[in-house]
Order: C-alpha cells, then sequence, then structure tokens
C-alpha cells in the first residue's frame, strides 16, 4: 500500500516550498510499480487555493485523507493561517498520530499547535529569532538546513524543503533511492541537515573576483599548505597586496580564513561520519586534532566531539 503524503497550504504559501519537496516525493514514488507514494495537497477548505506568486493550486479540504505524513508548507501567509482554529488542530492531531514536518515558516503552524514544545526546530534564518521570541518554548536551532526530533521534522525555506524531503524520503526508503532521486532532481545528494544555513565563502563573499577565486582555491586544496604567498600567487597579487586586500575586503586575514573553511569542511565530516577525529583534522589541513579542537570552540563554541553527540542524539 502506497505511503501517503499530504502536503498543507493556505493563501499566500509559497509554490516553491510545495513544488520543490512534491517533486522529490513524486520522482521517487515512480521509483516502483504501483507508486510508493500517493501525494495530496490539503487546505482547510479545498479547492483552488492562491500562492503568493498568484499561481493556484487545487486541494482537498481537510478531513477528506489522512495523511502518514503531513508537511506543512511555509510563505507569507502563514501569519493569516495561525488565526485558523481548524489549521491549527490538524497540525496538533497530525503530530500525535502521523510523521510531521513543515518547510520555512511552516514551522510557525507547528509552534502554535504546540508540537515544537521542548523541541528542537529551525526555520529559514530570517524568521528564526521572530520564532524563537513568539515561541520561546521551542529550542530554535537557527543555523541548521533541517532537524529531525522524533517524529517532527522541520526545515529551512525554499531549496532546504528538498533535503528535507530527500531525508525522509531515505528514512522511508533507504540511500540509495534517495540519491538517485537527488540525481534525478540535478541536486546536491544531500545536504547534511546539520549543514549551515550559511557556508563561510558566503559570509566572507569579496567582491574581487581575484580573491573570491583564492579562497574557491582554498577550499579545493584544504588538506594541503596554504600560506598567504600560495593565495596570492593564485590571485596574481604580491602577498602583501594580498593581505591588504583580502582583510579590506573580508574583515578577517587570509589566515582566519583558511581555518574557518577548514572548521567547516570537519564540521560536515565529523557530524555525518564514524571517522576518527585525527583522520579528519588531517584531511581538511589540521596540523593535529588540538588545533581543530581550539577551532571549534572559537567557531562553534562547542569541541568536534560535542558536536557528533548533538549529532546523533
Amino acid at each position: 500500500m502506497a505511503t501517503s503524503i499530504g502536503f498543507l497550504v493556505y493563501p499566500g504559501f509559497s509554490l516553491l516550498d510545495l513544488s520543490g519537496p512534491l517533486g522529490a516525493f513524486e520522482m521517487a514514488g515512480r521509483a516502483s510499480q504501483p507508486p510508493v507514494y500517493s501525494l495530496r495537497v490539503l487546505s482547510e477548505f479545498g479547492g483552488l487555493v492562491a500562492s503568493s506568486s498568484g499561481v493556484e493550486v487545487a486541494t482537498d479540504a481537510l478531513g477528506t485523507c489522512a495523511p502518514d505524513t503531513v508537511i506543512v508548507v511555509g510563505g507569507v501567509g502563514v501569519q493569516q493561517a495561525l488565526s485558523s482554529p481548524a489549521l491549527v488542530a490538524f497540525v496538533g492531531e497530525a503530530a500525535r498520530r502521523r510523521r510531521l514536518a513543515s518547510v520555512c515558516s511552516g514551522a510557525f503552524l507547528l509552534a502554535r499547535a504546540g508540537v515544537l514544545d521542548g523541541r528542537r526546530a529551525t526555520t529559514h534564518w530570517r524568521h528564526a529569532a521572530r520564532l524563537q521570541r513568539e515561541y520561546p518554548q521551542v529550542r530554535v536551532d537557527a543555523d541548521r538546513i533541517f532537524v529531525r526530533d522524533g517524529t517532527v521534522w522541520s526545515s529551512a525555506g525554499i531549496t532546504a524543503g528538498i533535503d528535507l524531503a530527500l531525508a525522509l524520503i531515505e528514512d522511508d526508503l533507504g540511500a540509495s533511492v534517495a540519491r538517485a532521486v537527488a540525481r534525478n532532481l540535478v541536486v546536491y545528494y544531500r545536504r547534511p541537515g546539520g549543514q549551515s544555513q550559511f557556508s563561510t565563502l558566503q559570509a566572507l563573499d569579496p567582491p574581487s573576483d581575484r580573491l573570491r577565486h583564492a579562497l574557491a582555491y582554498a577550499r579545493e586544496h584544504l588538506h594541503e599548505a596554504l600560506p598567504v604567498e600560495r593565495l596570492a600567487d593564485v590571485a596574481c597579487l604580491s602577498p602583501r597586496q594580498f593581505t591588504r586586500t583580502f582583510v579590506a575586503e573580508t574583515g578577517v586575514t587570509p589566515a582566519k580564513a583558511v581555518e574557518r573553511l577548514r572548521a567547516e569542511a570537519a564540521r560536515a565530516r565529523i557530524e555525518e561520519s564514524r571517522e576518527p577525529l585525527e583522520h579528519v583534522a588531517r584531511g581538511v589541513g589540521f596540523s593535529d586534532t588540538e588545533r581543530m579542537r581550539r577551532a571549534f570552540l572559537r567557531l562553534f563554541g562547542h569541541p568536534p566531539q560535542a558536536l557528533r553527540r548533538a549529532a546523533r542524539a
């Protein structure tokens, strides 16, 4: 029997928050005959519901089906949706009986229903502070791509909904199916849930093409020695000019930028594998685990072992 996935929308929902995850499940469902997933789009009253872009989607009314998994879509209309007792009650009931997930600001509906009380959750970084302020009982993990806490899942916005869907598909059907879906969608398989919504390259983002090229080169060669002379050569600048320009455009020294890149790469490996810390440190260019530990404390506030334990939990 096919697993049913219900996407909950409301007027002003984000079309991409719906279409990205829905497309992933559709592709996974077609992997076998009969399809392993049946997909429904739900709304309070059924009928055509307009997204924030104006595109309307046909929906079924609440109560016409009881999906195995309910995914609450985000969008600018979520504030109005919060005032609907029927939607809030439906979300609360879904959490008691089924697997429940949210994309982007859909997390606010979960929080209003009390589903996230005492749980870890995430949302789009623009909304994270407000979610924490309005629902202080939620443990908002503002920097994550997606978070799983028991049978309740939440994700950041826009394309992070696809990462969430791939994780749910892997949970249902295994890594090989999720990997095949990612290939068909031409997306990265798959950004780990613990990955930051931002990358070091995004955070630094120097305006100079030369410096961007040097940073990209550094990320591709983290396991090698990266003295300022080498990066300056890549940027076709003298070491002195490179350092001065780099600090002026990014606010950090080249050495600190390389340390951030190494720590970011190390964190992903530590959280998503059982690889020994010594191997991780060497693999991303840290001279030893102690140097990596100090970098983690400065940048993330926790040592590598603590982040690994948190990811497993």
